[in-house]
């Protein structure tokens, strides 16, 4: 089939990628020419690991990219796959949608049925606005020579590859019967597994994704695909909040959150994924839906208030590392803290709305001075904030150099073989407060180091306390 995919962001790129190694011809457009040539010389414009491999193996093949919107007319599909940042109001911004909807309409042929997908996460009823924009923008009936679809993303940033080709399920929301079939006829080799192996057969994820259950596919009305998305990372955002609130009670009880999780984890009612203790939830997903899914609640007289405590609790989350620091040192000003991790995952340079920033911004209020390290988001993190002065490392044991205290916020596996010899003997205190529980307790307290986690007991060196140093987890 022909594909086109609109934007060559992180869903964008992925889903374009994807497509193209099932076969199926596949352009992406974006007026980002820098972006376009990226893709066209077998690179990717994002980081997502095993992303530029798939690209390298399907650019000139399969996967094409262009700054035009001239290969829409020649398109079975055509995939919105544009930003929908947060207005001020908190309800989701749909200039990007609009726009590629208007470009779409002007290049819709007549004399082809063509199906409009809404990939980008988009508030309930978009998939109706978009069907009225492609009607005025083209002179074209929507049934008869178009149809709009909701196929919301379940991507994970840093899995992203093995998301789209091993998904839990598949949500199609439509209206006409036609745009099902030929949505059923475009996923066939993904649910299928068929062609898999041409660019994927080697790839990291491929063998344990191939073992793992055939995707569920679920097919509804647009608005209800549209709402999935929204209440499925609600969902999601209020677990972390909980048990992020559950440490916190952890610690004045004098119980450990990591034992807490695993015990809770185990009723299959409950599971064990978003159990895992942070400085609170970030990113460009997140922050984002809540706030629409909330204010769209609002507007609708039916306030989601268990997402509302959710959003609040989150931010008293990220006060609460600040405070914890605080209360180590004693007072912030003038002292200087050391950052490991300023995007909000590991294995994704995506540093927008992170909980970084939030942190980062009360620590400099506070009167520290901030020195920060990221593997792979540092050029995102300082562009989005460019008013934050803060000095970035090059190396990760630099953000120790005059430290008073190191905070890991991101749990980036390259910081489990840090040099904490050398660490310590930078710092001006070894303290290091491990939002994650992510660091090897034992070997960075046997060098001196107080460590403190989130919901679990401090571990303190023996010479501190004058016994054996404490177990904790």
């Amino acid at each position: 089939m022909n594909v086109t995919c609109i934007g060559s962001g992180y869903v964008g790129s992925v889903t374009a990628a994807a497509f193209a190694a099932l076969g199926h011809h596949t352009c992406v457009v974006d007026v980002d020419p820098a972006k376009v040539e990226s893709i066209r010389s077998g690179s990717s414009p994002i980081y997502e690991p095993g992303l530029e491999a798939l690209i390298r193996r399907t650019v000139g093949k399969t996967l094409f990219a262009d700054t035009s919107f001239a290969s829409v007319s020649e398109a079975d599909l055509v995939f919105i796959c544009v930003g929908t940042p947060t207005a001020p109001d908190g309800t989701a911004d749909l200039t990007y949608v609009k726009s590629a909807a208007e470009s779409i309409g002007r290049h819709l042929s007549k004399d082809r049925f063509t199906v409009v997908v809404d990939k980008s996460t988009v508030p309930v009823g978009t998939a109706d606005l978009v069907s009225r924009i492609l009607a005025e923008t083209s002179g074209l009936e929507p049934g008869n020579h178009f149809a709009v679809v909701s196929n919301p993303e379940f991507l994970r940033e840093g899995f992203a590859l093995e998301d789209v080709f091993f998904p839990d399920r598949i949500v199609i929301g439509a209206e006409h019967e036609r745009a099902f079939g030929m949505m059923r006829e475009l996923y066939r080799p993904l649910v299928k597994r068929e062609r898999f192996g041409e660019f994927l057969g080697d790839m990291p994820f491929f063998e344990e994704g191939m073992n793992r259950p055939e995707a569920v596919w679920f097919e509804t009305d647009t608005k209800s695909a549209e709402m999935i998305k929204y209440a499925s990372n609600a969902f999601l955002a209020v677990k972390i909040s909980y048990i992020n609130e559950v440490a916190r009670l952890c610690e004045a009880l004098g119980a450990n959150v990591q034992d807490v999780a695993r015990g809770m984890g185990l009723d299959s009612r409950i599971g064990e994924k978003f159990l895992q203790v942070s400085s609170g939830w970030s990113g460009s997903c997140f922050p984002k839906d809540t706030a629409e899914f909330l204010a769209t609640s609002r507007k609708a007289d039916s306030e989601l208030s268990i997402v509302r405590a959710a959003v609040e609790s989150n931010r008293d989350m990220h006060r609460f590392v600040v405070r914890k620091a605080e209360r180590k040192l004693g007072s912030l000003d003038g002292k200087t803290v050391g950052i490991l991790g300023l995007t909000f995952k590991p294995d994704t340079d995506d540093a927008r709305q992170t909980q970084a920033a939030f942190i980062i911004r009360e620590l400099l209020a506070a009167g520290a001075g901030v020195r920060a390290h990221d593997p792979k988001g540092m050029s995102m993190f300082r562009e989005v904030n460019p008013d934050l002065p803060v000095h970035y490392c090059d190396r990760p044991e630099d953000v120790a150099e005059g430290a008073d205290a190191i905070i890991l916020l991101t749990h980036w596996r390259e910081y489990l073989e840090l040099d904490w010899s050398a660490i310590g003997d930078a710092m001006r205190q070894r303290y290091v407060l491990d939002t994650r529980n992510f660091l090897p307790p034992n070997r960075i307290v046997e060098l001196g180091f107080e460590l403190e986690g989130i919901g679990v007991p401090p571990r303190k060196p023996a010479a501190a306390c004058g016994t054996a140093v404490e177990t904790g987890h």
